[in-house]
């Protein structure tokens, strides 16, 4: 018996989400049954991270114990031969019985595409957020530096626990030219709240709309989330346009393991 460590690619479009969730498709509820057809007896395979319904990932990484007589490679080839066409094991190796996907990751990086074009691409669409008109470039550059360093995301996001810590720090926010019309929002930070990376997105983009100010942003970091005011029976408005960017384009692409200095499967879809 021994641990392994495999990295995860998939299409998320009609996947609900990568956590293993009753009577719904999920990349968790996938994996798990193609595993018991190769003898795996363990209860829930351990992902690094959750990713949201339509949400995709090349770098996803998960862990099980497993007995396999053969090798790693051996061991990718029959995984892929049973898994579904919009998901795939992209690697896999042993490693220690105390590796844990999750608290182990010293780092994540997430990938937000979107490109400017005024019809639809379907071609395009099922991985890329499409805009019109065209936003200011220059104004998305400045507001995703705003997010550098470690800030409280309370207004960007949810905790991941019941009483979990809001406070993330971001080592990398910003944007590149991909093609023509395309741009690509990279993130990198220890660890995102939910829905904490498409959030960002939504409001950089709102800036470029001129729907708000960027300095409105960096005045949200670092503040609690508005709470309930009992003296004045009334709810303290954040100055943060509500909405999050659409889920079909971003992608986990990155889990950085400090011990290993690994970096898990790198790649667009």
């Amino acid at each position: 018996m021994a641990r392994y460590q495999l990295t995860l690619a998939y299409d998320g479009t009609d996947f609900f989400g990568s956590q293993r969730q009753a009577k719904k498709r999920t990349v968790q509820g996938e994996l798990e049954d193609v595993l018991r057809k190769l003898g795996w007896t363990g209860r829930s395979i351990i992902l690094s991270g959750r990713t949201d319904t339509g949400v995709h990932a090349t770098g996803q990484v998960a862990s099980c114990d497993l007995d396999w007589a053969h090798t790693d490679e051996e061991l990718a080839r029959a995984l892929n031969s049973s898994l579904p066409k919009d998901m795939a094991v992209w690697n896999v190796k042993i490693v220690g019985d105390d590796f844990h996907p999750r608290f182990d990751a010293a780092s994540r990086t997430y990938r937000y595409r979107l490109f400017f074009q005024s019809v639809r691409d379907p071609f395009r669409e099922r991985f890329v957020w499409r805009i019109f008109p065209a936003v200011q470039i220059g104004l998305l550059n400045k507001t995703a530096k705003v997010f550098l360093s470690t800030h409280d995301f309370s207004a960007f996001g949810s905790p991941t626990t019941p009483k979990g810590t809001t406070v993330r720090t971001v080592m990398k926010s910003e944007w590149m030219q991909a093609a023509n019309d395309e741009w690509q929002y990279e993130v990198q930070a220890d660890a995102f709240l939910y829905r904490m990376v498409r959030r960002l997105v939504s409001v950089q983009i709102a800036v470029a709309q001129g729907k708000v100010h960027v300095d409105e942003i960096a005045e949200a970091l670092n503040q609690a989330r508005p709470e309930y005011d009992r003296r004045a029976k009334t709810a303290k408005r954040s100055v943060l346009p509500s909405g999050l960017a659409p889920a079909h384009g971003l992608t986990l692409v990155e889990v950085e393991y400090q011990e290993s200095k690994n970096k898990c499967a790198v790649g667009v879809l």
